[in-house]
C-alpha cells in the first residue's frame, strides 16, 4: 500500500517557520490504528488525512498519541495541498469535521479558516498551574484549553513551564497570552496531554484568543503572533459566534508511505 503525504509549514510566509503538519490525502478511509501509526511515525504535532465526501471532504487529524477534535494549522495546510498540489477550483473547501463543518478560503495571499468560537468560562486559578506557569494568572478562563492571561509579552517569551505538571490539567492544553506593543497579543501553546509539549502555532487556541482580545482591545480585527521558537502569525476577526484565522503556508516536502 502507498499512501501520498505532504509536509507544510502553516501559518508561515516562508519556510522553516509556521508549524509543520504532515497531510495524506486518501480516496477511502484507511484503519485508525495505521493512521495512528503514521501520526506517530511523522512525530509532527499533527498529521491530517482526508477523503472526498459529495462537495465537500471528511477531515481528521491526529497528535503523535491521539485523535483530536480540532486542530487550525493542520485545516490550513490541508487547505494548501488541495489548492497548491491536488488543483482544487472553487474558492472555498468545505471540510466535515468532529467539530462540525469548517471552510477555508482563499482571500488573496491568505487562506482564510472559519471555525467556531469557544467559550469564556472564568475560573479561579489551581495551586499547581500557577505552580506550573511560574507567574501568577491575571485571568483565567476555560473551555476545551486553560486560557491563562499573563501582565506582558516578556512573561510570554521568557516562560519556562513545568511540562509534566501542565499535562495533569483537565484540559488539552494551556494557552498563556499577554498584549504586545508589536502586534495585538502574543501567546504559547502547551499540550503536553496531546503529545505535544509546545506547539509551534495553534490555530484552535485563536478561537479561544480572538474572542477574548477582541473584547479586551475593542477590536474586530487583531493580529497574533504564536512566540514559540518557530513563531507564526494569525490574522483573526471575530463575527458573532464564529472565527475567520487567516495565514500563509508553504510546501516543505512531497512523497508517498510505503506500507
Amino acid at each position: 500500500m502507498q499512501l501520498p503525504i505532504y509536509q507544510v509549514d502553516a501559518f508561515a510566509s516562508k519556510l522553516f517557520e509556521g508549524n509543520p503538519a504532515a497531510i495524506c490525502p486518501l480516496s477511502e478511509w484507511v484503519s485508525d490504528e495505521l493512521m495512528q501509526q503514521v501520526a506517530m511515525e511523522n512525530n509532527l504535532s499533527e498529521t491530517a488525512f482526508f477523503v472526498p465526501q459529495n462537495d465537500r471532504y471528511r477531515l481528521r487529524w491526529f497528535t503523535p498519541t491521539t485523535e483530536v477534535d480540532l486542530c487550525g494549522h493542520a485545516t490550513l495546510a490541508s487547505a494548501h495541498v488541495l489548492f497548491e498540489h491536488l488543483e482544487y477550483q472553487r474558492s472555498t473547501i468545505k471540510f466535515d469535521t468532529n467539530s462540525g463543518v469548517l471552510k477555508v478560503r482563499k482571500e488573496d495571499d491568505q487562506l482564510v479558516m472559519d471555525f467556531p468560537a469557544a467559550a469564556l468560562n472564568a475560573t479561579e486559578t489551581p495551586d499547581f498551574l500557577e505552580k506550573a506557569i511560574g507567574h501568577p494568572a491575571k485571568e483565567l478562563y476555560h473551555d476545551t484549553d486553560y486560557l491563562y492571561v499573563l501582565e506582558n509579552e516578556e512573561q510570554i517569551r521568557n516562560l519556562d513551564p513545568d511540562i509534566a505538571a501542565i499535562s495533569k490539567a483537565d484540559a488539552r492544553g494551556v494557552i498563556v497570552t499577554a498584549p504586545s506593543k508589536q502586534v495585538d497579543f502574543v501567546s504559547r501553546f502547551f499540550a503536553p496531554a496531546a503529545g505535544v509539549d509546545e506547539d509551534p502555532v495553534t490555530g484552535s487556541a485563536h478561537t479561544m484568543l480572538t474572542p477574548y482580545w477582541a473584547q479586551q482591545l475593542g477590536k474586530e480585527k487583531l493580529v497574533g503572533r504564536q512566540v514559540s521558537q518557530r513563531g507564526g502569525t494569525v490574522y483573526c476577526r471575530q463575527h458573532g459566534d464564529r472565527i475567520a484565522l487567516g495565514g500563509q503556508a508553504c510546501t516543505f516536502m512531497q512523497g508517498v508511505i510505503t506500507l
